[in-house]
């Protein structure tokens, strides 16, 4: 088999050993943190399972933080359940099916939503004769703003725009003043030259004006 055809026969192994190996990446990206009031908002939390290869089974539970007193607002427990509290009705179960995701959405966030959210999640590994846990906890300090948050990009595009605007200007007024004094000057040169002109005795000027004819 020649160089180039095991090269071809390799290709597809290759690409299916990348998807399989894509798929098995868990990434523990941090939680957005500011929201707007009045819409919703994702917490995220996520928990990477070490052994993929060992059957567990997965609790998790979210809870708020107010004023040193941890209120329980969520849990997973083989299946997302809502408590009852002030959240009740307001959050949605945004996890995914291996529960390395955990993450929820609360609905129509409010100012008073601000503060800190606790995830713990708490993995049983379920080997033959033991079963051990593990517990991973993830806060997530939210800040709930009443007006739009203003876009870094259009802020940093406006001031650009602004300046734009000012050099235009600038350099309008400099080629204003420079064919104002353009100007100043030809007519400046020009009363010269009349001056000039008039300081000249009659009969000098009758034999400046003539031309000389060569026979």
């Amino acid at each position: 088999m020649s160089a180039w055809n095991t090269f071809l026969y390799s290709v597809p192994l290759l690409l299916i050993l990348l998807v399989r190996c894509c798929q098995l990446v868990c990434v523990e990206v941090p939680s957005d943190t500011e929201a707007l009031h009045g819409t919703n908002m994702k917490l995220t939390c996520i928990s990477c399972v070490k052994r993929e290869e060992v059957d567990t089974d997965t609790m998790v539970e979210w809870t708020y933080l107010n004023n040193d007193r941890e209120i329980s607002i969520y849990e997973f427990n083989g299946e997302p359940r809502e408590l009852k509290g002030p959240y009740q009705g307001r959050i949605l179960w945004n996890g995914s099916k291996d529960l390395q995701d955990v993450s929820i959405t609360i609905v129509n966030v409010t100012v008073n939503d601000s503060g800190l959210y606790r995830c713990t999640v708490k993995r049983y590994f379920n080997y033959k004769k033991h079963r051990p846990s593990v517990t991973d906890v993830k806060e997530v300090r939210l800040t709930v703003h009443e007006d739009a948050l203003e876009d870094f990009t259009s802020y940093i595009s406006e001031i650009m725009m602004y300046l734009l605007l000012v050099f235009l200007t600038l350099w309008l007024v400099i080629e204003m003043i420079y064919c104002y004094r353009k100007i100043l000057k030809s007519e400046q040169a020009a009363q010269e030259n009349v001056a000039d002109y008039l300081a000249i005795p009659s009969g000098n000027k009758e034999n400046h004006s003539s031309v000389p004819v060569e026979e």
